[in-house]
């Protein structure tokens, strides 16, 4: 596998969420495809120089989800199919990180029109190829090929 897992030690956001939100990240671009194995926690926090603890809690929060499955005696895997929720959750879900995204655009003193271009604009970059992408230049301590 080649996906490469990310973090940044400036960012405010905890650690664990920056692994579970580059996991999902991976996952959307197809970087992780289905059923895909990811590295153990030791192994990714090992390779990002964390407490394997922290790699631990994003992995399960994304087990929890339903992003990743846990196979006893095998390892971790994207779970084969986005995590059956009926489209109400699904709608509720959207609705509450729209917020998020929107409350954060707009302390940016971000215009709505901005905001949808940057989100339409992130949309099609995860479509590109991986290696493609203009969010891959970042700073960051980095889980090399994994």
């Amino acid at each position: 596998m080649n996906a490469t897992f990310r973090i940044d030690a400036s960012d405010p956001r905890p650690i664990w969420r920056q692994i579970e939100e580059s996991v999902r990240n991976l996952v959307a671009s197809g970087a992780l495809p289905p059923s895909a194995s990811v590295p153990s926690v030791r192994e990714l926090a090992r390779g990002l120089a964390v407490n394997p603890a922290t790699v631990a809690k994003a992995y399960q929060r994304l087990a929890d989800a339903g992003v990743l499955a846990v196979r006893r005696g095998d390892g971790t895997f994207v779970a084969a199919a986005p995590p059956a929720i009926t489209g109400e959750q699904r709608g509720e879900r959207l609705r509450t990180e729209a917020l998020r995204y929107a409350s954060f655009a707009a302390t940016l003193g971000a215009s709505l029109e901005e905001a949808a271009a940057a989100l339409a604009a992130t949309w099609r970059d995860l479509a590109r190829p991986p290696g493609d992408r203009e969010d891959e230049a970042g700073p960051a301590r980095k889980g090399g090929p994994t």
